[in-house]
């Protein structure tokens, strides 16, 4: 697969005293789906957040296809990145969040044209219709004037992945997208990010605790505990053959 499209170096996150990410060295290869698994307050989200340049590492770097994310070259030295270096370095990124974050004043349309137009500076002409094509792809090509107020939370997470495949990414991350849905919603949205899975571009980093679905649909697993990676492997090592007694204790909450 080349030369890894994400990697982490010794990555360090603390917010104050507290130190929540303790020296991750992670790999991501180009198109692979890895799922992130972990007790809460074990860093799960905070891993994707720096990679979104929503958090900033305390220390370490976090490379993106060849390019230093949070540093970059002035006069031979690295030095922290500015915001334009950071904006173009993830361009490459797309995220979907637990909350959706639809513009309420805009249509679905409206909501999806946004980013092409204002941060591709795409003409309105083919965001409009390549906009109108990700909606279809996640079925919801017959609500292209509804405002997010009269869709349910499954179809407002479907549009959030609408507005982030219209951009193009090399890599998508999905926090807990399914925690904030009732139940009998879940599995349309998981439905939705299997087909764009089994379509095999993008590298995919999914922070979830649905475990059957981290088990369908990734290459990888990893557990984070305590801030660190305790484990990782295939879905049949981490969730068949682990001897890692803290895993095998959280799995338990998941058995029926």
């Amino acid at each position: 697969m080349g030369e890894p499209i994400v990697r982490y170096e010794n990555v360090h996150k603390s917010f104050g005293a507290v130190e929540v990410l303790k020296g991750i060295n992670l790999d991501l290869k180009q198109a692979e789906k890895v799922a992130v698994i972990g007790p809460s307050g074990s860093g799960k989200t905070t891993i994707i957040r720096m990679l979104m340049t929503l958090e900033e590492p305390t220390s370490g770097e976090i490379i993106v296809d060849g390019k230093n994310l949070w540093h970059m070259e002035k006069n031979g030295q690295l030095v922290p990145a500015n915001e334009k270096h950071l904006r173009q370095v993830r361009g490459d990124i797309g995220m979907v969040f637990q909350h959706f974050n639809l513009f309420p004043h805009m249509t679905i349309l409206e909501n999806c044209m946004t980013a092409p137009i204002h941060v591709q500076k795409e003409d309105k002409k083919s965001a409009k219709e390549r906009s109108i094509e990700m909606l279809e792809k996640v079925g919801l090509g017959d609500k292209l004037g509804n405002y997010p107020s009269q869709l349910s939370g499954g179809q407002k997470q479907r549009v959030a992945m609408a507005r982030a495949l219209v951009m193009r990414p090399k890599i998508m991350l999905f926090d807990e997208v399914t925690s904030a849905l009732d139940p009998e919603l879940v599995e349309e949205v998981l439905e939705v990010i299997r087909d764009i899975a089994h379509e095999g571009r993008m590298a995919m980093v999914l922070v979830t605790h649905e475990m059957e679905f981290a088990r369908d649909i990734a290459d990888r697993v990893l557990f984070l505990d305590g801030g660190v990676i305790a484990e990782q492997g295939s879905p049949e090592e981490v969730f068949g053959n682990s001897e890692n007694k803290r895993l095998e204790s959280f799995l338990r909450r998941f058995r029926r």
